[in-house]
């Protein structure tokens, strides 16, 4: 396994068009886990800001050529389209689910990057980091930039987009490094560029010390 570090600098990708997926639960009831350091109104507005923050970050990324938000919340797809993203209308339930009625959805003979709604960390460069990971590996790979913890994924980069299907929930990591094996493609992992995500109290204050504007903290 070849493990890459450090973001790569912008510029123009070398491989094929990338399609960004950005799965969405509803706004009721988001961020639960907050739910002591933050009442409804404020983890909405939360939940909000950062996906509005995360689709421009991926549009902002040289190689991404599209960017689908896939939820079943009305609100979040209308939020969702005036951020630039197209919107797609969860039917299934469940995140692996939305993820492949995204990859249905997607342009043919693009590679699909997943990534949450929630690194407050998140930039054009972290995401070329990843994107040039999978141009120097080439097809079939499976790229993963993993979370703090070291057993989640933060972002997964698949060339071509089916080559495994999603295995979000629990030790994701350890999943879709098996599964990659399991189809005899090449598996990456990019660490240190998108390790931060929001589910904790404790996610939220490292993110208030590092990254206060993703946050809305002055």
């Amino acid at each position: 396994m070849v493990e890459p570090s450090g973001p790569a600098p912008l510029g123009r990708t070398g491989s094929r068009p990338t399609t960004v997926a950005i799965p969405v639960r509803a706004l009721e009831g988001a961020k639960s886990r907050l739910g002591a350091v933050l009442d409804a109104e404020e983890r909405r507005d939360l939940v909000t800001r950062l996906l509005r923050r995360t689709v421009s970050t991926a549009l902002a990324t040289p190689g991404v050529a599209e960017v689908i938000v896939v939820s079943p919340d009305p609100e979040v797809l209308a939020i969702a389209a005036d951020a630039g993203a197209r919107p797609i209308a969860q039917r299934s339930r469940g995140l692996n689910p939305a993820l492949q009625e995204a990859r249905d959805a997607m342009t043919h003979g693009h590679r699909l990057l997943v990534i949450p709604s929630d690194l407050p960390a998140v930039t054009p460069e972290a995401l070329a980091s990843v994107l040039s990971a999978g141009d120097a590996t080439g097809s079939p790979s499976v790229v993963l930039a993993p979370d703090r913890h070291g057993r989640g994924t933060n972002a997964l980069l698949l060339d071509p987009p089916d080559v495994i299907d999603p295995a979000f929930g629990g030790d994701s990591h350890v999943g879709h490094a098996w599964l990659a094996s399991s189809a005899d493609a090449a598996f990456v992992e990019v660490a240190g560029v998108l390790e931060l995500d929001l589910d904790t109290p404790e996610d939220l204050l490292l993110a208030e010390a590092s990254v206060p504007e993703a946050i809305g903290v002055e």
